[in-house]
């Protein structure tokens, strides 16, 4: 509106005698005519930009009721919580594009920006898809199981549109991943071919999906996926490229090899290769190993337990503190040692620990061994907060009940470590104690870690679990309950039967808190062998 003041007053600024003769006036009042047509459609626009503005507001208003009513359970479903992201990070940005850009709202945009500074950002955006896609391959999830919301442990859950597979697919493809980049453009094309409305463009999705597929080896199903996108954009002059390139490479292999290769004319899924570990970086998880730990985090039974019939369920007695109340007591593995203890830890002391640290949660750490320093992974996904002995006598306390539980001195105990992981949280195989190579892990007044105490402060509706890769055992999350091992073994040598791993959260929220006990002053209390 601004600008259409401005042209006006120039137009009668450049005549400013006009009044002097019957046909300026004529020419002004054409101009008003004009511009009252502008004005109108001006308003027009206006109005059904703020009938959409606020039946957006409505919806807002509706979608966090609903949420809110039961946080927890609709974010602890990780299809709602990459959805939720997704509003926050693509569809709100988008709505503020279309509906409230306006002269008349400065104001509001001012006051959105100061209220929006905590939405999360891009790299949220791009992790909550890492999160999905990391569920989806460590629990052999179907894509097109996903994009139905149907997830192991949740009732209801959305569906996802095309747009929203559309999303998933090109932020794999932009970190380089085809082989999910094909598997999320594929279900983009399924939904798109169910939604009467449709939200996103099947160009887009084509040139996406061709360029995986060749990368992947699939050169015909390439080339079959670049003649369908230009079918429907003719003027591409990147797929038009692209075909002659793919047509020419073909034509090459059929003339070296003497053959037509099977799938040249066949249907879009019919004997498309697509590896998961064709890109080098990812062949640590084409490991055993990891292979390994992925079978277990999904409860098969890939490494069997020593001697089950050895494992036990006792209560035990071995403190003044457990006279009253005494341990439950349930053997999970006797080489490495790994033991459960049940409702050690009660609602209350759950709730304040949690309130403590909230506010302190922070995004988790590795320790580089080759720099020494602290650093983010993304085989580590949760925030952790620390809590100290002197700050709550609830502290204090359940650092003696470990001390009691244990047998071990508090002298070199770590804080109170609390731990939250969110969207398909997760901490990859990996050992508590320093390795040789490691020199610098801990402080030296401390010497090493001797033994690992982690309290589970929720349930989890589906994965989690805690699993040791030597002994096969896995331990699920169970509200109060605590796993407590030794990752050393009397001589002093780390043992390596104690790698273990955090399972990805696959629905729900998964927090704990750990307690590490090191080896200065247990002396007398875990006494040194030569054996190992």
């Amino acid at each position: 509106m601004e600008v259409l003041f401005l042209l006006l007053l120039c137009v009668l600024s450049a005549s400013a005698d006009q009044f002097t003769a019957l046909v300026e006036l004529e020419q002004a009042l054409r101009v008003e005519g004009e511009l009252a047509k502008h004005l109108e459609a001006y308003i027009n626009l206006e109005e059904a930009r703020l009938a959409q503005l606020r039946q957006l507001a409505t919806e807002m208003d509706e979608h966090s009721r609903t949420v809110l009513s039961d946080p927890v359970k609709y974010l602890g479903n990780p299809v709602n919580a990459f959805l939720v992201v997704k509003r926050f990070t693509v569809d709100w940005p988008d709505a503020k594009q279309r509906l409230i850009h306006s002269r008349n709202t400065d104001d509001l945009d001012a006051l959105q920006a100061s209220m929006t500074s905590s939405f999360p950002s891009e790299d949220d955006y791009v992790g909550s898809i890492e999160a999905l896609i990391r569920l989806q391959d460590t629990y052999a999830l179907e894509t097109h199981r996903i994009a139905e919301g149907k997830i192991p442990g949740v009732k209801v859950s959305p569906k996802m549109s095309a747009f929203d597979c559309f999303e998933m697919g090109r932020v794999m493809y932009n970190e380089g991943d085809q082989y999910h980049t094909i598997l999320w453009m594929q279900e983009a094309l399924d939904q798109l071919a169910q939604e009467e409305s449709k939200s996103v463009e099947e160009e887009s999705v084509l040139d996406y999906l061709s360029y995986a597929l060749y990368v992947q080896g699939n050169l015909r199903h390439a080339r079959n996926i670049t003649q369908r996108l230009l079918d429907l954009v003719p003027e591409h002059t990147r797929a038009q490229n692209n075909l002659n390139h793919y047509n020419q490479l073909i034509a090459k292999e059929e003339q070296e090899e003497g053959v037509r290769k099977k799938g040249d004319d066949g249907a879009l899924k019919d004997a498309i290769m697509n590896d998961r570990f064709l890109n080098e970086e990812d062949q640590y998880r084409a490991s055993p190993e990891f292979q390994t730990y992925e079978a277990l985090c999904r409860g098969e039974d890939v490494v069997p337990v020593k001697d089950p019939h050895k494992l036990t369920c006792q209560y035990r007695f071995w403190h003044p503190m457990f006279y009253i109340n005494p341990l439950r007591e349930e053997t999970a593995s006797l080489e490495p040692w790994i033991a459960v203890y049940h409702q050690l830890m009660n609602d209350h002391e759950i709730e304040r620990i949690k309130e403590m640290a909230t506010p302190r949660l922070a995004r988790a750490t590795v320790h580089n061994s080759a720099t020494g320093q602290l650093e983010h992974a993304k085989y580590r996904i949760s925030k952790s907060g620390w809590l100290r002995d002197e700050e709550d006598p609830l502290i204090a306390r359940i650092s003696e009940r470990c001390s009691a539980l244990t047998n071990l001195s508090l002298t070199t105990v770590e804080e109170l470590q609390v731990v939250n992981y969110g969207i398909g949280g997760q901490y990859e195989p990996h050992f508590d104690f320093s390795r040789r190579s490691e020199p610098t892990a801990f402080e030296k007044w401390r010497g090493n870690r001797i033994l690992t105490v982690i309290y589970y402060m929720t349930d989890v509706e589906a994965g989690g679990a805690t699993v040791f890769l030597d002994a096969g055992v896995k331990v699920y999350p169970e509200k109060g309950s605590a796993a407590v091992w030794h990752n050393l073994l009397p001589s002093g040598e780390g043992d390596m039967r104690t790698r273990h791993a955090a399972c990805p959260v696959l629905t729900g929220s998964k927090w704990v808190a750990n307690k590490w006990f090191h080896e200065r002053d247990q002396e007398f209390r875990r006494p040194c062998e030569l054996e190992k």
